[in-house]
């Protein structure tokens, strides 16, 4: 007999310094552009911004990235790239601060960055000096060239030493370590930033998304107000993936708490990408002031559940498709607790359910909520209100083995309804008429641990020949 324990969430000592209580929100210029910037590209995407709506929706940073830099001087101040930045930084910034936006810069905690510009390692206090005096409001820290300092006291001397310069300025700055997820960073993150790379860099295709949304099953966990996992920069609108794909991208990031930094063209997007990365339900979800990031749950081929907890008292189900064809899915109420005696209780509660893609309240539920026809590589999520009451607090569940899991492994089951209803069927036709040939697949997958129950459907492939007597 398997037996399930509870986890309760792990401190998250969030770093104090004013800033980030909600995952951050903006524009990154790398994914687009890399290299390729200079002050006029960055002020025309500020403007972009806020000309689109997209920064009354909370995007509110403008963040440059790698190669802004170019020179140190004789005292170690860090000097911007004349060529490209000729009017300075600090009239840069004083530029994106006029638009009512926040400013963001880029280094490394090395002794170049990634794109072999001067980095930031042993010039802490010169660089919070000279960021403070720029006023920027957001700083995104490599780790590139970082001088063998790499295990987990390497990281937290580098990483810590900027941490601690920048807030004896006394000015309130989103600290954002890029340390590609190594030394399992979020198990100490929060004490150094106000977020943490928890992979290594995105790319717009699938196979990336889908890579990145599986290393980030178990993290969730280490996610809460002022410290959250980052799952690197968006990449919906830069055309090589699908609009289903973008949305399923753009939503998991949102529901487990990671920065919504945009990193396309503003100036030039369509009217898709803007319906994707515009949803304000979806960013609301983001933006919950309980900060907890959805609890991955389950996964059945290739099929994943998470639940989350929102500060009004509602509950998220979100379900992702990763595989190639279509599904129908129906989530049992019971994934949205996390003792025996609740899942009981949970048999009793009627819950009304909001799609947050179609923007339609969908109905009252008990027992199990229905989600047809899920897309290819697609996602649906659903907010929950339990009618008459509140829901118990949400725990993620973990097994005793080494690693933290949700949800053991899943078993199949045969679909007697499906069999009992053919028979039913079958009874029927001497009375009828017509005659019918009728073809349907459906598999209904149990957790074995008892914790929930997910029912997937093929997609119905139904043909009736009917033929008059």
């Amino acid at each position: 007999m398997l037996v399930l324990g509870l986890c309760l969430f792990a401190p998250v000592f969030a770093l104090n310094n004013g800033v980030g209580r909600t995952p951050a929100m903006g524009w990154n210029s790398w994914n687009k552009f890399a290299c390729d910037v200079n002050e006029d590209l960055i002020k025309e995407h500020a403007d972009a911004l806020v000309a689109s709506g997209l920064a009354d929706l909370g995007y509110n940073h403008i963040n440059v990235d790698d190669c802004w830099q170019l020179t140190r001087d004789e005292k170690g101040f860090i000097h911007e790239d004349p060529s490209t930045f000729p009017s300075g930084i600090k009239a840069l910034s004083d530029y994106i601060h006029s638009k009512g936006l926040k400013f963001g810069l880029y280094s490394s905690a090395g002794t170049m960055t990634c794109q072999r510009r001067p980095g930031g390692l042993y010039y802490e206090q010169q660089d919070a000096q000279r960021y403070a005096e720029w006023e920027i409001d957001y700083f995104k820290y490599d780790n590139c060239f970082n001088d063998g300092l790499s295990d987990r006291a390497g990281n937290i001397r580098r990483y810590g030493a900027l941490r601690d310069a920048l807030n004896a300025t006394g000015r309130h700055i989103n600290y954002a370590l890029c340390q590609w997820g190594e030394q399992k960073i979020w198990e100490f993150g929060a004490d150094l930033g106000n977020s943490w790379r928890t992979t290594g860099d995105i790319e717009d295709k699938w196979e990336s998304v889908i890579d990145i949304i599986n290393k980030n099953l178990d993290l969730s966990k280490y996610a809460g107000p002022g410290g959250f996992n980052d799952m690197d920069m968006l990449e919906v609108g830069n055309g090589h993936m699908t609009d289903e794909e973008y949305r399923t991208h753009f939503t998991v990031w949102a529901a487990l708490k990671s920065p919504l930094l945009l990193g396309h063209d503003i100036r030039t997007m369509g009217q898709n990408t803007f319906d994707v990365i515009g949803n304000k339900e979806i960013i609301d979800i983001n933006q919950d002031s309980l900060g907890k990031a959805a609890f991955f749950r389950a996964r059945v081929e290739n099929v994943y559940l998470w639940v989350g907890e929102l500060s009004n008292g509602d509950r998220l189900l979100m379900v992702v498709n990763a595989r190639e064809n279509p599904v129908n899915a129906q989530v049992s109420l019971s994934s949205l607790v996390s003792t025996k005696e609740e899942r009981l209780l949970s048999a009793s509660w009627e819950v009304y359910v909001r799609d947050l893609w179609l923007h339609e309240d969908i109905g009252l539920f008990s027992n199990v909520v229905p989600m047809r026809n899920i897309p290819a590589h697609g996602v649906r999520i659903l907010r929950l209100q339990r009618k008459g009451g509140d829901f118990p607090q949400l725990h993620p569940l973990v097994s005793h083995g080494k690693e933290l899991i949700y949800v053991s492994e899943v078993s199949r089951s045969f679909c007697w309804s499906s069999v009992l209803s053919v028979v039913i069927f079958a009874l029927l036709l001497p009375l009828l008429n017509r005659t019918f040939v009728f073809f349907k697949a459906s598999v209904i997958y149990f957790n074995t641990r008892d914790t929930e129950m997910i029912v997937l459907e093929d997609d119905e492939e139904e043909r009736m020949l009917m033929k008059a007597e």
